[in-house]
């Protein structure tokens, strides 16, 4: 199983970028997948995530700014985020949570976003 996300990079403050999750293993139909991230000197918090039935929740900071889908043809997961503020600034990582079991879960490495004030 793996789990490739790429996409961050640096961006002003309001601006847009994309990030994806490639995935391979078999895993997307059997898995939440979410994106987390992590600031420096922070825990890492989740922002979004999204169901095999493609329901979606988000962390109350990134509501109504970032939108997070999945495209089962190419067994991928998208962050859509726009309108970024510098305290988006953090690694995103995507990960798998198996719908059964719980305590299966698998991480991607991560990619670094940075937002300019």
């Amino acid at each position: 199983v793996q789990l490739q996300a790429f996409g961050g990079g640096l961006v002003q403050a309001g601006g847009s970028l994309r990030l994806s999750c490639d995935t391979s293993g078999g895993i997307f139909r059997n898995f939440i997948m979410e994106w987390y991230r992590q600031a420096p000197g922070k825990q890492r918090e989740l922002v979004a995530t999204i169901t095999s039935g493609s329901s979606t929740n988000y962390a109350d900071s990134v509501k109504g700014r970032f939108t997070i889908s999945r495209d089962s043809a190419k067994n991928t997961v998208y962050l859509q985020m726009n309108s970024l503020k510098p305290e988006d600034t953090a690694v995103y990582y995507c990960s798998a949570q198996n719908v059964l079991l719980r305590s299966i879960r698998y991480w991607g490495q991560g990619t670094q976003v940075t937002v300019s004030s």
